[in-house]
């Protein structure tokens, strides 16, 4: 019998951390991150776990000690939210650019202004473009998991690119679950020690980040989106690998009751569960519905989500972030994979959920009759911010 143990979410990640055998934590605290590193911290003054712990000035340093750790080849490990990941932005694309596999967990919360602590993915899709291979979770057992996972891909010689795990914070982050924690003899096996490629050292200099000019930039540019276009195959592998171990097999594009479906509610994050509640009682009045979640969202993952939303009519898409001027960045990207499609379902945008706003069940129904009724009626890619009160 499986034995499930509750816990708070952040504290199950920092567990996961401690059992990845992480050398280095590197952090600043900000809501709704902090109860990672203060268990981490806890762990480390205590002895349960043989790392640094760094408790630095600001975000931007908390980014900056780990790309010098694990310059030296020290697995290394950060977290943060919001305005702090905007702080640290700079450092996000340094260390993408020189290729250090460093894992970081961002509790997705808003950006300001106005000031709020609550969770959306506008901090998360402040840095969409600053090459981090990038998922995003559903739960706390996601979360947990998702940590040894990131760790093996991010190491993969064939890979060597930082990862980021987005958990929607609050939501997620301060909750209890129950969780199927993995013997340690199986994560040893499942993540061997880091052996770095290349390592900043006194007896082999070498140099990491060089001004490049002109004549070089592009190319170092275009080598940096080659890896993380052919990571797409080391994901799939450890995956499977991950699901072989444990049982619980995860996919770039995850899918509930779409075989049949005409109209396909599109989620990502802690939606999903929510969504899956709406589309059963959808289905037990008849209605041909069902739920696509993106957990991969780099490299975004086109084929993947192709087979599933191309046998649909409809693909009502929910942001929970706005690109101000233009509606929702996941809708912008599923219009991107279909476009040239001469048959392609109609995609309906909904930006909801910003800043902790509840999304029920009954309002996921009330998106997917709005968006039916639209579409019907000829507004084949519409949007809109829901619930906005009048």
């Amino acid at each position: 019998m499986v034995k499930r143990i509750g816990m708070e979410v952040s504290i199950a990640a920092a567990e996961a951390v401690k059992q990845a055998n992480v050398d280095v934590i590197s952090a600043y605290p900000i809501t709704p991150q902090t109860h990672i590193v203060e268990h981490l911290s806890e762990l480390v003054a205590n002895g349960e776990m043989d790392a640094e712990f760094f408790c630095v000035e600001s975000e931007h340093s908390a980014l900056s000690v780990c790309v010098g750790s694990e310059a030296t080849g020290a697995r290394s490990f950060t977290c943060t939210s919001a305005q702090g990941l905007a702080l640290m932005s700079e450092i996000t694309y340094i260390a993408s650019g020189l290729r250090l596999p460093i894992v970081m967990i961002i509790a997705n919360r808003t950006l300001s202004a106005p000031l709020s602590i609550w969770n959306d993915h506008s901090d998360a899709m402040s840095i969409r473009d600053c090459g981090w291979i990038q998922f995003f979770v559903e739960n706390g057992q996601e979360v947990y998991d998702h940590v040894f996972i990131s760790y093996r891909l991010a190491e993969d010689r064939e890979v060597l690119l930082p990862v980021i795990i987005n958990m929607d914070g609050f939501t997620l982050s301060h909750v209890i679950e129950p969780f199927e924690l993995i013997e340690q003899e199986k994560i040893d096996q499942f993540l061997p020690p880091y052996q770095p490629l290349y390592r900043l050292h006194p007896d082999r200099p070498i140099t990491m980040g060089a001004f490049a000019l002109p004549a070089i930039f592009a190319e170092t540019k275009k080598a940096q989106e080659v890896a993380i276009q052919s990571s797409m195959p080391k994901i799939l592998e450890v995956l499977k690998a991950f699901g072989d171990m444990t049982g619980r097999y995860y996919r770039p594009i995850e899918t509930y009751k779409t075989e049949d479906a005409d109209t396909l509610l599109v989620t990502m994050g802690s939606f999903g569960e929510t969504a899956s509640v709406a589309v059963d009682k959808l289905r037990d009045e008849g209605r041909s519905v069902g739920l696509m979640k993106i957990r991969l969202w780099r490299p975004f993952p086109f084929e993947d989500l192709k087979k599933v939303a191309l046998k649909a009519k409809n693909l009502v898409v929910i942001d929970r972030a706005i690109s101000v001027g233009m509606g929702g960045p996941v809708a912008s990207e599923v219009k991107a994979a279909l476009y040239g499609y001469d048959v392609r379902p109609s995609v309906y945008n909904f930006v909801a959920g910003i800043s902790g706003r509840d999304v029920a069940p009954s309002d996921f129904i009330k998106m997917v009759d709005k968006a039916e009724i639209e579409i019907e009626e000829g507004n084949r890619e519409g949007y809109e911010l829901y619930g906005v009160r009048e």
